[in-house]
């Protein structure tokens, strides 16, 4: 079976990036950009505000050995879907909470998803769905940012508690380290 594609913004991508490498059947994870109006955006850019863009993560993955829903469920329990353009002290739209589905079958199960998450959470879903737009692979220096800084404040204080969340409640799907 070929390999899927997902694109998820929940926040700082740092964050998304750093669990899903943890995720057993994720192949690839790449943060980007996506969903605004100008081509090849910088962080800067993007971190401005104004370009409408949303910071994301482009996951590859082996449907034989991880669903989409899944790699959904996974998204909704490591980020807020219930705080509009926010996550945490990450405050604009380029922090929003959005699945880019990319054909009409992930689009179904998104759906589907977000009505269960209507159900689990105690405040209404904010979460966007849209349809693919362009995708602008980020800076390098923000590939691997988790695994390349640890320590820097952002990753300890943050991405890590994200990171052991995963591995406490999806142990299953989490690779042997």
């Amino acid at each position: 079976m070929a390999s899927e594609i997902a694109v998820l913004g929940g926040g700082c991508f740092w964050c998304l990036e750093a669990v899903y490498q943890q995720v057993n059947g994720v192949e690839a994870v790449e943060s980007g950009y996506t969903g605004g109006a100008v081509d090849r955006p910088s962080y800067e850019q993007v971190c401005g505000g104004q370009t409408g863009h949303a910071e994301v993560v482009k996951l590859s993955f082996d449907p034989a050995q991880i669903s989409y829903r899944e790699i959904l469920e996974i998204f909704f329990t490591i980020h807020d879907p219930t705080t509009l353009n926010r996550q945490g002290n990450d405050v604009g739209t380029q922090y929003r909470s959005v699945i880019y589905y990319q054909d009409e079958k992930q689009h179904d199960t998104a759906k589907h998803i977000i009505a269960e998450m209507a159900l689990v959470w105690d405040a209404p879903i904010v979460t966007e769905l849209s349809a693919p737009q362009p995708y602008y692979k980020a800076e390098d220096y923000h590939q691997n940012y988790f695994q390349q800084h640890p320590f820097q404040g952002y990753c300890a204080f943050v991405v890590a508690p994200k990171l052991e969340k995963f591995r406490q409640t999806f142990a299953e799907k989490s690779r042997k380290e």
